[in-house]
């Protein structure tokens, strides 16, 4: 009993400064990194709780006040995922499509540079036959080797690059316009495209911003800034609006929430599952880090995780309809939340090296 005691001390302290230390105002990447497994630690918080009841005396101690504390840690982390299971509203309403309609299919997958197994990500792409594809961590060995097996996708949009950040394009409809930009950093593209899908536009953000990691960037406000740009461009557009790539975010951070919520965005994940696309090696380690948000104009026929493809990351796929403008379910911005946007992509630009 006094093992099962401690180890109940150790671990709950533990865990306790593990949900303490997101809420810590920092974009260094120490604080920033434990904004990801947030329903892990919900599991390994109802296991601690239940050593704890388990091992502590009648009698009230400091070893209570952890359970207090742990007990407190499990309703707010409980608060964040909620949304993202299916005992939650949806935010994105389900249809089903007209006989004579035509429903908009996307597929994004981060595709891990170094994996070379390109047909095997051709055969997914040509048994989905999705109408838009959105390919990241692409460089030229990616671009040729699929180059043939998707020739039935005519419109493309490539930029190979063998920094990681190389991205992919590639769709069955109409390109109206399109841009390639770098937001924050110059090595780090994104794309806006406009595609004509039953005689609308429809306008597609395509985005792989820098994660919070030593080795790539100590701190998240660029990518912070550049996801905020996006969704501030996104509400202020007159047309039906996707966004869609790898945001190196979580659905339940802050940013991804103040992004939602000044956007005017919806997630279709909320009320249906997590939809977790990262680490496709490591079960217990995998969180949501691939996005598609949509604006009121969408209806949600079908959303999947895709079979692995020898990334580090599922392929996610997701098909949609155009019906009336819904935004019952948007969240709904404070003038302190849009303060904070303006804030935070000022910081983005003022530590990127691109000042657009």
């Amino acid at each position: 009993m006094e093992t099962l005691l401690w180890s109940y001390r150790v671990f709950g302290f533990v865990l306790v400064i593990s949900v303490l230390v997101p809420l810590i105002p920092s974009d260094h990447w120490k604080a920033r990194v434990f904004d990801y497994p947030r329903s892990q630690k919900l599991f390994l918080v109802g296991v601690c709780v239940v050593m704890g009841l388990f091992a502590l005396p009648i009698a009230v101690s400091v070893d209570h006040i952890l359970l207090v504390a742990l007990v407190g840690c499990a309703g707010y982390l409980s608060w964040l995922v909620l949304p993202y299971t299916p005992f939650a509203a949806h935010m994105v309403a389900g249809a089903k499509p007209a006989p004579d309609e035509d429903p908009l299919r996307l597929l994004v997958c981060n595709v891990l540079q170094t994996n070379t197994r390109y047909d095997r990500m051709a055969a997914l792409v040509n048994r989905r036959d999705p109408d838009i594809v959105l390919l990241l961590e692409t460089d030229e060995g990616w671009r040729k080797g699929l180059h043939a097996p998707l020739e039935r996708w005519k419109h493309r949009i490539e930029v190979p690059l063998a920094n990681t950040y190389g991205l992919l394009f590639y769709s069955r409809l109409p390109i109206d316009h399109h841009e390639v930009r770098y937001l924050i950093d110059s090595e780090v593209p994104s794309i806006v495209v406009d595609i004509r899908y039953r005689g609308r536009v429809v306008r597609l953000y395509g985005l792989h911003p820098t994660p919070p990691v030593p080795q790539e960037n100590p701190e998240s406000t660029e990518r912070d800034a550049e996801v905020l740009m996006v969704g501030r461009e996104a509400e202020r557009c007159p047309h039906p609006v996707i966004v869609f790539g790898d945001l190196n975010d979580v659905a339940w951070s802050h940013t991804t929430r103040l992004f939602l919520r000044t956007s005017g965005l919806l997630d279709p994940r909320r009320g249906r599952g997590m939809f977790n696309t990262f680490h496709a090696h490591y079960p217990f380690l995998r969180w949501p880090l691939d996005h598609l948000f949509v604006s009121p104009h969408f209806r949600l026929v079908d959303m999947r995780i895709e079979p692995g493809v020898g990334s580090d990351h599922f392929p996610i796929s997701m098909t949609v309809v155009l019906r009336g403008e819904d935004d019952e379910a948007a969240l709904e911005a404070t003038a302190d939340d849009r303060e904070e946007v303006a804030e935070k992509i000022a910081d983005g630009k003022a530590s990127g090296d691109v000042h657009a």
